[in-house]
């Protein structure tokens, strides 16, 4: 009785199946954000504002590594007139100076890091309204980064390139040559040029 219960439930799926509609394709889009947000006026200005910022941090770490290399040398003069203790202690102020010095360059560089995020922010959000709204538009399901894909058939209406249409909304013009997925693959390191 149960494998009649069984087989009734495994033809009735079957049957299901055969006779079901079959499901719409999903649309999918893809877009070459890079090429987008490099083209948007506000990227230059983020772009010089960071550069900006770049060096005036650069300047200050100079200017404190000069200090530094101006303490050891002037140690390094003094050395031997210096009694143990005395160089004992000095040694490790410049150890100390020296850890400083690496913990406010990585500080700098993580500020600088957070402030790229904090002044991208409203790109970003910008580009994915516009990539919502084409997807919108043209009915698209899903939309992925042109860099994750491997491989588009030429004659598919079910994926599409939607970075001229992006860049549309954003009322900017990018080339629409070059637009097409390039496949990246690291080779472990190999240089090409």
């Amino acid at each position: 009785m149960i494998r009649r219960l069984q087989s009734l439930a495994l033809l009735l799926l079957v049957g299901g199946l055969l006779f079901a509609a079959p499901a719409q394709a999903q649309k999918i889009g893809y877009t070459n954000q890079q090429l987008i947000l490099v083209n948007m006026p506000e990227y230059t200005n983020v772009q010089q504002q960071l550069q900006q910022e770049a060096q005036r941090q650069q300047q200050e770490l100079q200017q404190e590594q000069q200090q530094f290399q101006q303490r050891l040398q002037t140690y390094q003069r003094q050395q031997s007139l210096l009694a143990d203790s005395v160089k004992a202690r000095r040694e490790q102020e410049l150890r100390q100076r020296q850890q400083q010095l690496q913990q406010s360059a990585a500080q700098r560089e993580q500020e600088l890091a957070q402030r790229e995020r904090e002044l991208m922010q409203p790109l970003l959000e910008e580009l994915q309204t516009a990539i919502g709204d084409v997807s919108s538009q043209q009915n698209i399901d899903f939309v992925v980064r042109t860099e994750a894909l491997l491989y588009v058939a030429e004659n598919t209406d079910t994926a599409v390139d939607i970075t001229v249409d992006v860049a549309r909304q954003l009322g900017i013009e990018v080339p629409e040559e070059g637009t097409e997925p390039e496949p990246s693959v690291d080779m472990g390191g190999t240089d090409t040029p």
